[in-house]
């Protein structure tokens, strides 16, 4: 005997089937990139001496230009890391600075203060020219978008970052620790504060991101016990600082001492 009434569940469910099938397969087709093509436009002749162009960018370039030169402060002598063996005037300048602005901010955040910072040789993209300072001056020495970041090391790697220095005999930007070599370079002391080095001791480093994550093989901040990422552009800090001062300081304090 045929049972009707399953069979009619059977048709409704095949026609509902096909109806479904039906408005999926007329839905809008979805489309996928399968190949992005590009080219480098060279912004030459052909686009600067277009009046209209020229005549449309010109109102901002003049208000950009106004903000960048405006003289914030005043550089008492030129500032470079050409000279200088362990130290530079430059990198004195921008450690120093560095580390008044990340102390505040970081006892500010986490009631502790920083003990050292360290920043790269190669980081100082320019000079600072005797004379008038600006805000594009803070462009020209810190043009990447490198951020604030303080890094919580144990002693133990205080002591790599000697190494580091010692054995790569270039003038990084350093401030909050001293190191004392012989001739040989060999290292005597080190001292954080004034201070020698306690290896099991929790000391606050600041720096940028990018040698956080072990940039220009500072792989001695990768053993990190924690970071604090202060939301602050380098190149920011250092515009910051010159509208607060007159004249910029002139720090020749060494920080690698030869006995």
């Amino acid at each position: 005997m045929i049972n009707l009434k399953k069979n009619s569940q059977i048709q409704y469910l095949f026609v509902l089937f096909l109806s479904l099938s039906t408005l999926v397969s007329c839905g809008p087709k979805k489309f996928y990139n399968s190949e992005i093509k590009g080219k480098q436009v060279p912004v030459n002749s052909e686009y600067t001496a277009n009046k209209e162009i020229e005549d449309f960018i010109k109102p901002y370039r003049i208000h950009i230009d106004k903000d960048l030169d405006s003289t914030l402060a005043l550089a008492p002598v030129t500032f470079t890391k050409s000279k200088g063996k362990w130290q530079t005037n430059i990198g004195n300048l921008m450690a120093d600075v560095t580390f008044e602005k990340a102390d505040k901010l970081f006892y500010l955040r986490n009631k502790k203060h920083v003990d050292v910072c360290l920043l790269n040789h190669g980081g100082i993209r320019s000079t600072i020219p005797q004379g008038k300072v600006t805000a594009r001056t803070g462009y020209e020495i810190m043009p990447f978008e490198n951020s604030l970041i303080v890094v919580a090391l144990k002693g133990e790697q205080i002591l790599d970052i000697a190494t580091y220095i010692t054995s790569g005999k270039k003038p990084h930007p350093l401030t909050g620790m001293e190191i004392i070599i012989d001739k040989n370079k060999t290292i005597k002391k080190v001292t954080v504060q004034g201070k020698p080095i306690d290896k099991n001791k929790i000391y606050y480093v600041a720096t940028s991101d990018y040698l956080s994550n072990g940039g220009d093989h500072m792989e001695f901040f990768k053993k990190g016990v924690s970071y604090h990422t202060m939301d602050y552009k380098l190149r920011n800090l250092y515009i910051d600082y010159f509208k607060e001062v007159d004249t910029l300081p002139v720090n020749l304090t060494k920080r690698i001492i030869v006995e």
